[in-house]
């Protein structure tokens, strides 16, 4: 019989295994948590390779280092840290994969803590073993006619009976309600549940705006006395402030710690530590940068008097616009928003938008994704799967009076 688990080339696998091994790798690689990355399945394809051809003790943290990301043969492991950084997250991605329900009977892949060799485990399969029952001895006509041919239990045993039929029912039924709530997740799965069930730190990439300016302080003996003077502030649209508000709220009620930093002082190494959520575009340059290859992303002409968003597989001339003039001049127009959540390619971890064209259509963004109804809405319009996938919305709204109305769907993507 196949064994349980193979561990360090310990036992020696048949080229059937062999295949069975290489089969559920893949299986494992096209599962979201690895499709979006391009360092994860390499690392893991490099292991698994090695292990099945018995090169086992070849996977070390130098060698790994070398082969898988180019560094050089005398590279220090301890002041370059990728091999171990890129094992733990993919023990992590392989752990969320294998949670999944129906992952049962896979083999299972892993890489055990402080090493790089991995181990394939195989599913038990418990055989059910039926015992034919002894043939009935031959007994005289004239006796079965004289011994009695029904068993009837005394008082206490049917009462026992019924307590445990009762006991059986109470059990089968909270089981059937606690099946039943955990198919009825809350709208916020639908979008948050990959922020939310991460275990990494959640950023807040902010547009800020550096300015000199006049401030007025108070005297402290006498709050009445004030004094003008000149100082640099970087400062925080009030606009923006509101889904920052909400989606912060968010992330605390679900007990995630989340910080936020200027768009101008944040760099690749802080996108890399988790997930970040960008808001603003047209003063936030990493949401200008990380959407333009997208099918829906922002655009504008040259002297910045219209703006709008595109979309990619559209030939014709851009459909959500806001012409600046009639913006300032009435300040009735329609805005237009974009709420987004994918995977960067160049960092590995979840990229969240909400930005507008203009000022109103930021504040909808914040206000669709934190409204149960309005994601309970998306997640009904969403293909089958589509919680795990990358997801591109595109909102509208009326600005009245310079107030924005109720968010609505202008189109949606997800792959």
């Amino acid at each position: 019989m196949l064994a349980d688990s193979v561990a360090e080339n310990h036992v020696t696998l048949t080229e059937a295994e062999k295949t069975a091994v290489l089969e559920q790798l893949e299986r494992l690689l096209a599962s979201s948590y690895f499709s979006h990355s391009k360092r994860f399945p390499t690392f893991l394809r490099f292991v698994v390779h090695h292990a099945l051809a018995g090169q086992g003790d070849l996977l070390k943290e130098r060698t790994l280092g070398i082969e898988i990301f180019g560094r050089s043969p005398d590279y220090d492991t301890s002041a370059d840290p990728i091999v171990r950084v890129t094992a733990a997250e993919i023990r992590k991605r392989i752990a969320q994969y294998y949670q999944e329900p129906g992952r049962e009977d896979e083999i299972r892949v892993s890489l055990l803590s402080g090493s790089y060799v991995p181990h394939f485990q195989w599913p038990h399969h418990r055989e059910a073993h039926v015992e034919e029952a002894p043939a009935a001895l031959a007994v005289p006509l004239e006796h079965m006619q004289h011994e009695e041919t029904s068993y009837k239990p005394s008082p206490s045993t049917r009462w026992s009976i019924a307590v445990i039929l009762v006991l059986a029912v109470v059990v089968a039924s909270a089981a059937l309600v606690l099946v039943w709530k955990s198919t009825q997740r809350s709208p916020f799965d639908f979008f948050w549940g990959p922020v939310l069930n991460s275990s990494d730190p959640v950023l807040f990439c902010i547009a800020d705006q550096n300015m000199y300016s006049e401030i007025a302080l108070r005297d402290a003996s006498d709050p009445t006395h004030q004094s003008i003077l000149k100082d640099n502030l970087s400062a925080v649209v009030m606009t923006d402030l509101t889904p920052i508000v909400k989606i912060a709220g968010l992330m605390q009620a679900n007990g995630r710690k989340y910080s936020l930093k200027g768009e101008g002082l944040t760099n690749l190494t802080d996108l890399r530590n988790g997930p970040t959520v960008f808001v603003g575009a047209f003063d936030n340059a990493w949401t200008l940068r990380l959407t333009k290859p997208l099918r829906f992303h922002f655009g504008n002409n040259e002297d910045m008097t219209k703006l709008w968003i595109s979309d990619a597989n559209s030939s014709g001339p851009p459909a959500w616009v806001v012409d600046r003039t009639m913006q300032l001049k009435t300040n009735n127009y329609r805005d237009y928003g974009m709420v987004a959540r994918f995977v960067d390619p160049n960092t590995g971890k979840l990229s969240i938008i909400v930005a507008g064209v203009a000022r109103g259509g930021t504040i909808v963004a914040g206000e669709f994704l934190t409204d149960p109804a309005n994601l309970d809405l998306l997640t009904k319009m969403a293909p089958k799967g589509s919680s795990k996938k990358n997801i591109e919305v595109v909102l509208s709204t009326e600005i009245i009076d310079g107030q924005p109305g109720s968010p609505k769907i202008e189109a949606t993507y997800f792959w």
